[in-house]
């Protein structure tokens, strides 16, 4: 267009005006063009997501390096790692024996030589082999040292329940860790979720727990052109609202944020208006953006996989009654796993996960809809 644009101008084109115009119109549209393609959402799976952060962070801090069990030559159980073997070579993606104490230990003491090291459990059920240093190494130092050691380590791995692995590959960890003074325990839900906050645990000067989801890791989400970023990170500490309401709060994290999603849809045919909040860090907690949406809404249930008793949802329940009770029109609910071990037949682990179900059924209770009989049970 503009080849042609310019041949009529050397020919004498007569109207220079109306061909300055066509040219000005044909640059801005397409300009318009690109700019629409540049800011375009792009899909990308959790898993990529993941990937492409640990990428960018060891590409901009040499101090960085990834260790644990098949993270380089296997490329990771879950492929988390793709690629960077190859890339970064094994002094800095480094196969360990199957020894998470071992290796977890050799983290942390790097760590406290100003490295910053990424530590992959296959599954955090496999963290519990680790959790002196966890907990009494990692967390504890900064105070213990009067904050002259600082331990920026990053934990994680796969949490909470996969499909049909059985008790002991299925427990979340989110309230476990959620207590413990001194860590960061984040748990992100989609790909800009995973790479922001990967991001910023690894940049962070704490240990941090990241707890992902395997279900979810080849889901595909969105991508915003800023989250593409390689500068880009988000806050730690910070929920964000899914969706907006005015009748219920609903807050999750993880997997669950999808699950409360599905069922504000279906809240949404039946008149209730539900504001789904993304939690994201389990510690520190998010209060004021709960409250504030409580306060509005009057209104809270809770979603969690993990065990009922001691729970994120507990907490969170506490922190309203502390700051917004005078706010509520109904009882708290909480949607958690069951109180057992997971069973590993199907039907079986299906009745001991949260289901969408459970949720509109939880949503209506506190908006005084009536429930049939039958879904209460």
């Amino acid at each position: 267009m503009l080849s042609i644009l310019r041949r009529e101008a050397a020919a004498g084109c007569s109207d220079a005006v109306l061909l300055r115009e066509r040219l000005r119109r044909s640059c801005a549209a397409a300009t318009a063009r690109l700019r629409g393609y540049a800011t375009a959402a792009k899909e990308m799976t959790v898993r990529e997501a993941l990937n492409t952060a640990l990428d960018e962070e060891m590409s901009a801090d040499p101090r960085v390096f990834l260790m644990g069990e098949e993270v380089g030559e296997y490329q990771g159980a879950y492929k988390i790692s793709k690629g960077l073997l190859q890339k970064f070579g094994p002094e800095r993606v480094v196969d360990t024996p199957i020894t998470e104490a071992g290796f977890t230990g050799i983290g942390v003491g790097a760590a406290y030589y100003g490295l910053r090291p990424v530590v992959e459990f296959m599954t955090f059920n496999f963290a519990m082999q680790a959790i002196d240093h966890i907990i009494n190494s990692a967390a504890k130092m900064n105070y213990m040292s009067a904050g002259n050691i600082s331990v920026p380590i990053v934990f994680r791995g796969p949490n909470g329940a996969a499909a049909g692995v059985g008790a002991q590959h299925s427990q979340c960890y989110a309230a476990w860790y959620g207590s413990c003074p001194g860590l960061k325990v984040l748990a992100p839900y989609s790909s800009e979720d995973a790479r922001g906050l990967l991001k910023a645990a690894i940049r962070d000067p704490d240990p941090v727990v990241f707890l992902e989801n395997e279900l979810i890791y080849g889901e595909r989400f969105p991508v915003s052109a800023e989250a593409l970023d390689s500068s880009f990170c988000l806050p730690i500490g910070k929920a964000k609202i899914e969706r907006e309401g005015k009748d219920v709060t609903i807050t999750a994290f993880s997997k669950m944020v999808g699950l409360s999603l599905e069922a504000a849809e279906i809240l949404a045919k039946e008149g209730i208006s539900a504001e789904v909040i993304n939690l994201l860090s389990i510690r520190p907690l998010d209060r004021p953006t709960i409250n504030a949406s409580v306060r509005k809404t009057s209104r809270l249930v809770t979603v969690e996989e993990g065990f009922p008793q001691h729970g994120v949802g507990a907490e969170i329940g506490m922190s309203i009654i502390e700051d917004s009770f005078g706010y509520l029109d109904a009882p708290i609910e909480r949607i958690t796993g069951a109180d057992v071990p997971m069973p590993y037949a199907a039907n079986l682990e299906r009745m001991a996960l949260p289901q969408i179900e459970d949720i509109v059924r939880a949503a209506k209770r506190v908006c005084h809809r009536s429930v049939p009989m039958a879904a209460t049970a």
